[in-house]
């Protein structure tokens, strides 16, 4: 008798990261900056130092007291995950009842409805508007008429680059019952965090990332923070040994140096306003579209036949994200990166425009 394999499982789609090599990537969100050769030495001696044949520490206390220490929080509200994403399968499978609902919104990251159909949860996608920002109204309308047990949504949010201010989330978390999963992997490119009230909530809990301003995308760690009584749920239902030893101790170096959070950030958003400036150039010559302000490490831009230029750069081997025939999404990158992309990019637009014939 044959098997028969689970028709959620038959309908997965695996996540689809470009691949290949390019000169320049500008895909992922990435930071462009790697430890200090100081800090290399220092990462390389932890490394080695670790006991192998042992199990890591099971809640990574080390780890999480100099995440809390940076942010100047509670260590006991932090718990450490193998990325964000583990996280949010954990929190996604744990705190839902059978038939309960998630809400997400969209455009976001699309995570948030994979992991929802393999715990078979209901996920409703409220769309944004014109302009992609959020709504509360809407989004405190739409918990109450679906019943929503679980919102979740990134702030800023990625691909937008767009961040919804501080005040008007914690409008919306004392205007609703549902658990509401904030994810801030992008916050440490703006102020506006609810981190440090993060305590206050018994409806609140926040994911932090170390793949982006700290630069730490191969080491695969995230963090979610929440009360005690969330917080203690959240390691319950987790692996006992999701983050291994290489990894807690070579994040922990680079979180315990101020370096990477007085210095870094600065140098991100100073790449991210270069590449901004450069591409409202061309919306202001009519070239694109619409470029919007960002609060991230990355720009989003409304062109026609997004598409064509975004494949025209990749045979250039320049690679950045597309979404749709009318969206690109650009990591900010070195000044010699952005220099090439802009450049790149106003040829591109400029022979299109003599060309027309070229795109179709």
């Amino acid at each position: 008798m044959a098997y028969q394999m689970a028709p959620k499982a038959e309908q997965l789609s695996p996540y689809d990261p470009i691949e290949g090599e390019y000169r320049i990537r500008l895909d992922a969100n990435e930071s462009f900056l790697l430890p200090t050769e100081e800090d290399r030495k220092k990462l390389a001696q932890a490394a080695a130092e670790v006991a192998l044949n042992r199990y890591p520490d099971p809640l990574a206390r080390d780890l999480c007291t100099a995440f809390a220490k940076r942010y100047s929080i509670d260590p006991d509200l932090v718990t450490a995950g193998n990325g964000s994403d583990e996280l949010i399968s954990v929190i996604l499978s744990t705190f839902l009842q059978k038939g309960e609902k998630v809400l997400t919104l969209s455009p976001d990251f699309s995570m948030y409805r994979f992991y929802t159909a393999l715990t078979e949860t209901p996920c409703i996608v409220l769309e944004k508007g014109e302009d992609f920002r959020i709504d509360v109204d809407v989004v405190l309308d739409t918990l109450q008429r679906e019943n929503i047990r679980l919102l979740i949504f990134s702030n800023p949010c990625n691909p937008t680059s767009i961040g919804l201010e501080a005040v008007e989330v914690r409008r919306l978390l004392k205007g609703t019952d549902a658990l509401v999963v904030l994810d801030e992997a992008y916050m440490d490119f703006w102020d506006q965090s609810l981190l440090p009230e993060v305590a206050e909530y018994d409806n609140l809990i926040i994911l932090r990332t170390c793949s982006k301003a700290i630069g730490l995308a191969a080491l695969r760690l995230g963090f979610a923070v929440a009360n005690s009584r969330l917080t203690a749920v959240i390691r319950a239902a987790k692996s006992p040994y999701n983050v291994n030893a290489v990894t807690q101790e070579m994040a922990r170096i680079l979180l315990e140096n101020k370096h990477y959070a007085e210095v870094y950030p600065d140098l991100l958003v100073a790449s991210r306003d270069m590449l901004i400036a450069g591409l409202k150039k061309l919306e202001s010559d009519g070239a694109l579209q619409k470029v919007w302000d960002s609060c991230t490490n990355f720009a989003y831009i409304r062109l026609e036949g997004a598409r064509w230029i975004f494949e025209r750069l990749a045979d250039n081997g320049i690679i950045v994200r597309c979404f749709g025939d009318h969206f690109l999404r650009i990591t900010a990158g070195t000044q010699a990166e952005n220099s090439e992309l802009l450049a790149s990019l106003r040829y591109l637009l400029r022979y299109r425009k003599e060309h027309p014939e070229a795109a179709e």
